[in-house]
């Protein structure tokens, strides 16, 4: 996404009713939001820009489903359900992603080799963010 691109964006929501914004285009993802004080308009923040890991043939993620938080074990004294260098078999737990207040255990679909932990323990994680980078493994 190019600068005046972003500059469009950042006119459009001072001139709009909006308080928060994000867009993601490709593996670039801004999130913009301001703060209204009594009267004023307030003045916009572009308070997160990420450029998302792109996703190659020899490279997959295991995705957010759902907006929550994210914990890596089933309680804060138990172990994680999966390291880096673990081989994963499809159907096992991977991890829990909270969402109002339920628990929602998150499984693999194949059978993959853990290459990297993508978010840290009660982080707040997106719809279609990447949580695990895994490699396949071929039958």
């Amino acid at each position: 996404m190019d600068l005046d691109k972003i500059e469009r964006l950042v006119k459009i929501v001072e001139n709009s009713s909006m308080l928060e914004f994000s867009i993601k285009e490709g593996n670039t993802k801004i999130s913009m939001s301001r703060s209204r004080g009594a009267g004023q308009t307030g003045e916009v923040f572009v308070s997160d820009v990420q450029q998302m890991p792109e996703e190659t043939e020899d490279e997959n993620f295991i995705t957010s489903p759902i907006v929550g938080t994210f914990y890596s074990a089933p309680s804060p004294d138990a172990p994680a359900f999966v390291k880096v260098g673990d081989v994963v078999k499809a159907g096992q737990t991977v991890c829990i992603l909270e969402a109002m207040k339920l628990m929602n255990e998150i499984d693999c679909e194949y059978d993959c080799e853990i290459e990297a932990v993508l978010v840290s323990n009660e982080q707040k994680v997106e719809y279609g963010q990447p949580l695990f980078r895994v490699k396949k493994i071929q039958d």
